[in-house]
């Protein structure tokens, strides 16, 4: 916990506003939960977060699905739909706003080091590198999910299990017309 709590105090200690969100709410907890990892942790009166005491009931509990990480390729706003919070709403809310536009400012950091010039273009280079991956990893989803629709059955489109369903119940209508009008019958 305290390498994460470090990484995210350094993140909330370049922004201002995320502290200043936090605030509010020192002293509470939350917790957080990919399986197979958790993480309880404490706002502290600066707006950073610190672990929380073993013992401590949290108010807010976020549960992450186990597929977050590929959740990640469609951004942070499908992370936040899958997840599962129970708690304090107040809380929930401006953690999650935090959470969710919280963002490294690699070019500051690496400015420290490599000088301005040198950083901005490191992490120009680094965003068309990861647009590539990005958009590499997005076109195979794509071929695979068609070959296994396609090519080797073993996925069904959803308009047609709808379109299957649909004629299910239909046919299950008729079936009890068809029972009613037997029954008439005899």
């Amino acid at each position: 916990m305290t390498v994460l709590a470090a990484a995210v105090n350094h993140l909330l200690g370049q922004t201002a506003w995320a502290r200043m969100k936090l605030q509010p709410f020192a002293g509470q907890c939350a917790k957080m939960s990919l399986p197979p990892f958790s993480a309880t942790f404490s706002v502290t009166p600066e707006g950073l977060i610190a672990a929380a005491a073993t013992d401590a009931e949290p108010e807010v509990s976020i549960d992450l699905p186990a597929s977050t990480p590929f959740l990640a390729l469609q951004g942070h706003a499908a992370i936040m739909r899958a997840a599962r919070i129970n708690g304090s709403a107040e809380f929930a809310q401006n953690l999650g706003y935090v959470l969710q536009h919280l963002r490294w400012d690699a070019e500051e950091d690496l400015s420290r080091v490599f000088g301005d010039i040198v950083s901005h273009r490191l992490v120009a280079g680094a965003h068309i590198f990861l647009a590539n991956q990005k958009k590499r990893a997005m076109n195979l989803a794509e071929n695979v999910s068609e070959y296994l629709i396609e090519e080797q059955p073993a996925l069904v489109r959803r308009n047609t299990i709808t379109d299957f369903s649909a004629d299910v119940d239909k046919l299950r209508n008729d079936m009890a017309r068809l029972e009613k009008r037997l029954q008439r019958l005899s």
